[in-house]
């Protein structure tokens, strides 16, 4: 069955109060205001284009610390067993992966304790590709936002900020890291005076193309501790933010549900 219609028969089943409910349910288990404008951005029209966001994981997959993305080892073969299973051995955070709250606070909700609905979003696309290809270290302003929302409308509450910095053109090689003499990377985020306008705002979640919510060289992870310490999420190396509008996508993040986990690799698709 088409993608467009599985989501066809999933929205005359639940309909659009229903898919409202939710989304304003997840808004409120957040903490956050619940916003009927942000609720009803989620679906008002059929989707025709289902868009994955998530990088392949492998072994040699890039890392923060550079380590080995991933270990899998056959244990069990269909020749040799009649099925085939695989044993998995990695940290939490690598691939395209969630930050949970708990991954910079001392007591925060873990990965498993995101209300569901907050991860099915209104998606906003904040473009910095031009800036930095310019500047590697380049860190995404409040004056950006202003200009998104100039355009696009201000953020609803409940939604994603999504950064698009093009970082995801060099998955494939060392430029992803940009990793110095010294061990110092260099790759665009967020700048953490971001966090006040965003939380302002009610957003939901953020989502960038690198490595990390902040920029490669941070040794404070000032962003991170702002927004993961209020309580928002994080998704980190996402894939094919070129191919999404600025405003009119809805992000649907698979984040997992491993009791007291920090984050972990998930599937995530945006709606158009």
């Amino acid at each position: 069955m088409c993608d467009a219609c599985v989501m066809g028969v999933v929205s005359r089943r639940l309909g659009r109060r229903g898919v409202m409910a939710a989304v304003a349910a997840g808004v409120a288990a957040m903490g956050l205001s619940a916003n009927p404008a942000g609720a009803q951005a989620v679906r008002s029209a059929p989707v025709t284009r289902v868009v994955d966001l998530t990088h392949t994981l492998h072994p040699a997959f890039p890392t923060f610390g550079g380590t080995p993305a991933i270990e899998i080892e056959k244990v069990l073969s269909f020749a040799r067993d009649g099925y085939n299973i695989n044993k998995l051995t990695y940290t939490e955070h690598v691939g395209t992966h969630f930050d949970a709250p708990i991954h910079f606070t001392a007591a925060g909700a873990t990965v498993d304790a995101l209300p569901v609905a907050s991860l099915v979003c209104p998606l906003f696309v904040l473009d910095v590709t031009a800036k930095a290809a310019a500047d590697p270290d380049y860190q995404a302003t409040p004056e950006d936002l202003f200009a998104l929302e100039a355009s696009a409308g201000r953020l609803p509450a409940g939604a994603c900020l999504a950064l698009r910095s093009g970082w995801d053109a060099h998955v494939a090689g060392p430029m992803f890291r940009n990793a110095g003499a010294g061990g110092a990377m260099r790759f665009p985020g967020f700048r953490p005076d971001l966090v006040p306008l965003l939380l302002e705002r009610g957003v939901a979640g953020v989502a960038v193309d690198t490595l990390s919510l902040d920029h490669g060289g941070s040794s404070t992870f000032a962003f991170h501790t702002g927004w993961l310490g209020a309580g928002r999420w994080g998704v980190e190396c996402v894939a094919g933010l070129r191919d999404l509008p600025v405003s009119g996508a809805t992000l649907v993040a698979g984040a997992p549900k491993i009791a007291g986990g920090t984050g972990g690799p998930g599937r995530v698709v945006a709606l158009v």
